[in-house]
């Protein structure tokens, strides 16, 4: 890290690394670059609010503090003493550590966590505060011996935006529902039709894309607790970002035959201060028969019988999708996420693309009628 420019880095689920990407460009990133489940770019605090407060596909921001070669513990005590943890953690401040090792020497996770501890407490002259309101995660990577440390600006992942009150079984996660609508090239301007909305991931996202709503804009983070915080940057961008928000023109309609998973929908969009623009029916998939005016998008969801019900059983399901698609959508785009190809092929959809995801920790294909703009 050199001056105020730092080290950044947004962690997504695979696939959406590019979708990411093009996010952080349009925020006005300069040369963000994608690697393997993610996106490094360099920035500095306002960068950071930004991508907290804006960003629809990542999961969280985290600032790197240091990183190098560690084959021992004292070694590893005596670099992560060196780094310049007091940018980003107060002396009161509890500190969490999280570790992944790969072929390493230090492969113990508790002994790592406890030699950066130390070492942290070392940097900020203190004792080890037990308890707080607040506590900064630290996130230590080692791999073949060399140790990357970086802080958590989030807190809280970012799919939690703020709004999800209720929830169903297998929710869908709102950072995979916006980067996928992403993908897809959805724009806002076209109707958008989820007949499997389960708890309304897909057309609440669809709203905030359209009308474009911050989704961080109702949530907290921990780059608040930082020492060098900005309260008058962080509310200049608030400010911002609500006067970029523009009406809602767009027909967005979820559909669920599970009574449960409409009234958390509905709960949903209330929450969220969308209830008057995206609706909610109380209908099972094969009784659509009239679509929203226009040509738009048909998205779903549908079980995947990993964990709701057993994949052969879902057939008849898919099929009557199709059906559905064919009978009342027959001009529109439509997409299917799911991991099974027989329970794609069960639709008799033309898919032309299919794109691997995880949902979940899930592996699963995003299907679809047409070809998908470059990722």
């Amino acid at each position: 890290m050199k001056n105020d420019q730092l080290d950044i880095f947004a962690a997504t689920i695979p696939g959406l690394e590019k979708v990411c990407a093009r996010e952080l460009t349009a925020l006005g990133v300069d040369f963000p670059r994608t690697v393997a489940g993610g996106v490094e770019f360099c920035g500095d605090l306002r960068h950071i609010y930004l991508a907290n407060l804006w960003l629809r596909s990542a999961g969280r921001v985290t600032v790197r503090v240091g990183s190098g070669r560690c084959s021992d513990f004292p070694e590893l005590f005596k670099r992560s003493a060196r780094l310049p943890w007091g940018r980003f953690i107060k002396p009161a401040t509890p500190v969490k550590v999280l570790v992944t090792c790969h072929r390493s020497r230090l492969w113990h996770g508790e002994r790592v966590a406890t030699a950066v501890m130390d070492g942290i407490d070392r940097a900020l002259g203190r004792s080890r505060p037990e308890s707080g309101p607040f506590t900064q995660q630290v996130l230590v990577r080692i791999d073949t011996d060399r140790c990357t440390f970086s802080v958590d600006s989030s807190g809280l992942l970012l799919h939690r935006r703020g709004y999800r009150q209720a929830a169903v079984r297998a929710p869908l996660r709102e950072t995979l529902a916006a980067g996928i609508l992403q993908l897809l090239g959805w724009d806002g301007t076209t109707p958008l039709v989820d007949p499997c909305c389960g708890s309304g991931s897909f057309p609440l996202e669809a709203a905030l894309l359209a009308a474009h709503r911050a989704p961080g804009a109702a949530r907290t983070f921990a780059f608040m607790h930082w020492p060098r915080y900005r309260e008058g940057l962080w509310r200049s961008l608030l400010a911002e970002a609500a006067r970029g928000e523009r009406p809602l023109t767009v027909a967005l309609h979820g559909a669920d035959r599970d009574l449960a998973a409409v009234a958390a929908a509905r709960a949903n969009a209330e929450h969220a201060g969308l209830s008057a623009t995206v609706t909610f029916h109380e209908r099972a998939i094969a009784d659509w028969d009239v679509a929203p005016v226009g040509c738009g998008l048909v998205i779903a969801n549908p079980p995947y019988g990993l964990r709701l019900e057993r994949p052969e059983t879902l057939t008849p399901l898919y099929a009557e999708f199709g059906n559905v698609c064919r009978r009342v959508f027959p001009a529109w785009r439509v997409a299917l996420l799911t991991p099974h190809r027989q329970l794609a092929d069960a639709t008799g959809l033309p898919f032309v693309q299919a794109l691997p995801l995880l949902n979940g920790g899930k592996r699963v294909q995003l299907f679809t009628t047409f070809r998908m703009p470059s990722r």
